[in-house]
């Protein structure tokens, strides 16, 4: 596997030459040929309903005047207030290279006018209104590209979907919304209760006009809002901003896939056919919550599309392109691409709309696909306190990579996790799940108010939410207690690995249950055992991936169905995809129970509607592991190195 540091990333997807970043953030130190000058501030820009959105827009100008040249149009939509120093500063620098640059506040935040609702329908046609907009005006060429992560992603997606003429490409950043029911929104029908409360809790706060509204969400965390769930209507803090306590309940209470989780801005699968063919480049990260939809965006419109699609999967967090770090781990410095939000963006802009650049966005990369492998670090602790497990770059053809073997690890009697299948008399293993004492998130893929990316798999007594590294995790009940040492988790793992195992692609486990509820969750955590070592003298359980199935959709999201207590049921759990290697010395764990809460909602196990149950009982949940019932863990495990 060969070592791709962040400039040779760049060269090699785009096919041009990348100079190194001087210390003022320019390519070899060179000054823009232009100035960035912002020209317009809140111009109202009127949508088909007569809604105005407020919109700022810069030119490339000279000694304080914009230069007369037309120029390609970069244009970004966004929820977290168009002028903030971040976004004005990057469109400035956008400018300062020969582009237009337009950013504008979503419908309803900040100074547009309208009601903001999360996903909102509108946000598709505000895209479109908007890039018919810019491509009248009279300084801009009707070349518009759009950028952003997370929501910014999103609004690229939206418009993207109504194919306006003037879109030519897009930089997708952990985001997107490929189907808002598998992530994001829901998890195979869990509710993604950490992230979607913590993000009303701080959007409110950011543009509530009530100062009342405003003291009380400085003074409280979204950790104060987690005993109050499920929430209900007119009785809790969203109250006092109807469309956010709307929308927040719509997800809550909304559990099968029908039309609402279909509806334009909760989705594009369902529009995948008549999206935009323009050249998009897709970008991801093994810890963040949007990786799955990433990867299948990529997939699914390479497949339906002329125009060439790229994918980009590094060990990030959401949001964490220019860091080397995900929670606890160290990925080494390849890792981080430090230019990610200037001349990662102008390399793939200055070909795709001025046309600049040696060849095609292919012509000196192995494949569509850069991914980040993790693993291979010798693991000390660094000087930061974090873990080293190192990682280096390679690329591919496509995805799922050719070269990976879907492999299974089969559950055994005792907690052994072998190549081998089970015997016929080897039972099952059972555990009872307590909705009052759920298991804690302990790190993960996702975003909103809590700890991500990867950490030791042991609690540590939750202190607040502003409490940085020493903040602990919500749910903590025994410090330092290991997660696979609870009586309500189900431990399966290999012995010491006698060579490199790597995994790369998509992980399932396909399990045999049964329980004593109606409706119960069943999880799934993937664990890079470490051995004892010098600076970890009890070793360092590394969560890879997890996954989640609200068993009431286990055969399918449009139809639930309950269980009858104490039948057994196949049902598959999709793990997050993921890439790293299992070194020499480790053992692969994998962990089952029914909870990884605040990240999901506590099912209660009644089988009452969702988002309104009146009570919680405990369940009693079986993994069944005998020839009948060979339930097992699915590994993508790449050629040359199947043998554990």
């Amino acid at each position: 596997m060969r070592s791709l540091p962040w400039i040779g990333v760049l060269s090699g997807l785009l096919g041009v030459a990348c100079a190194p970043s001087g210390p003022d953030g320019e390519a070899g130190n060179a000054a823009p040929p232009y100035e960035g000058i912002r020209v317009e501030t809140n111009l109202m820009v009127e949508m088909r309903d007569g809604v105005r959105l407020a919109t700022d827009v810069y030119r490339a100008g000279r000694d304080g005047i914009p230069v007369e040249e037309p120029f390609p149009v970069l244009l970004h939509r966004t929820p977290y207030n168009k002028a903030s120093d971040r976004l004005s500063e990057q469109a400035a620098w956008f400018a300062s290279h020969g582009y237009v640059v337009v950013v504008q506040d979503m419908r309803g935040l900040y100074f547009s006018e309208g009601v903001f609702s999360k996903y909102h329908e509108f946000d598709a046609p505000d895209g479109f209104d908007t890039i018919g907009w810019i491509a009248g005006l009279e300084y801009a060429l009707p070349e518009v590209g759009m950028w952003g992560t997370s929501y910014g992603a999103h609004t690229q997606a939206d418009a993207a979907k109504l194919n306006p003429p003037a879109l030519k490409t897009l930089v997708l950043t952990m985001g997107g919304l490929s189907d808002a029911w598998t992530h994001k929104v829901r998890n195979h029908g869990a509710f993604e209760l950490g992230q979607q409360l913590g993000w009303a809790h701080s959007q409110l706060a950011a543009v509530t006009d009530f100062p009342s509204v405003r003291e009380r969400l400085e003074r409280e965390s979204p950790a104060d809002w987690f005993p109050l769930t499920p929430f209900r209507k007119g009785e809790n803090p969203l109250s006092a901003a109807p469309n956010f306590e709307d929308y927040y309940l719509r997800m809550q209470n909304h559990g099968d896939y029908d039309a609402y989780f279909r509806g334009i801005g909760r989705n594009w699968m369902e529009h995948y056919d008549g999206t935009a063919d323009i050249p998009m480049l897709h970008v991801g990260g093994w810890y963040d919550t949007y990786a799955p939809g990433t990867i299948q965006s990529f997939v699914e419109l390479s497949e339906r599309k002329e125009a060439p699609m790229m994918l980009v999967m590094g060990p990030w967090t959401h949001g964490g392109n220019t860091r080397s770090v995900a929670g606890d781990i160290e990925f080494g410095a390849d890792a981080a691409i430090p230019e990610f939000h200037r001349e990662f963006h102008l390399l793939w802009f200055d070909h795709h709309l001025k046309g600049e650049g040696s060849g095609t966005p292919f012509a000196a990369a192995d494949g569509a696909v850069t991914l980040f492998v993790m693993g291979g670090g010798d693991g000390h602790r660094d000087e930061n306190g974090r873990l080293f497990h190192g990682g280096s770059w390679r690329s591919a053809s496509g995805w799922p990579l050719p070269e990976a073997e879907t492999t299974p690890f089969h559950l055994r009697a005792g907690g052994a996790l072998t190549r081998e299948s089970p015997g016929a008399d080897e039972g099952k293993s059972g555990y009872t799940f307590d909705p009052g004492r759920p298991v804690p998130t302990i790190g993960g893929a996702f975003s909103g108010a809590l700890k991500r990316g990867g950490f030791d798999q042991r609690e540590r007594l939750f202190r607040s939410l502003s409490g940085g590294s020493e903040n602990g995790f919500f749910g903590s009940e025994v410090e330092g207690r290991r997660t696979a040492d609870r009586e309500d988790v189900l431990v399966f793992e290999t012995e010491p690995l006698a060579g490199d195992l790597e995994v790369i692609g998509p992980v399932r486990a396909r399990l045999w249950i049964s329980s004593s509820a109606p409706d119960t969750d069943f999880t799934a955590k993937l664990v890079d055992v470490y051995p004892a070592s010098d600076d970890y003298p009890d070793g360092f359980d590394l969560n890879i991936t997890d996954g989640v199935l609200r068993t009431r959709y286990r055969a399918s999201r449009e139809e639930p169905a309950f269980m009858t207590p104490g039948e057994v049921y196949e049902i598959e759990i999709e793990l997050f995809p993921t890439a790293n290697v299992f070194a020499a010395g480790h053992r692969i764990r994998l962990e089952i129970s029914s909870s990884n809460y605040p990240r999901f909602d506590v099912n209660p196990n009644t089988g009452e509607p969702l988002g309104r149950h009146t009570r919680m009982v405990p369940a009693e949940n079986r993994v069944h592991h005998d020839a009948g019932h060979p339930s097992k863990l699915l590994l993508p495990v790449m050629g040359g190195n199947r043998t554990p």
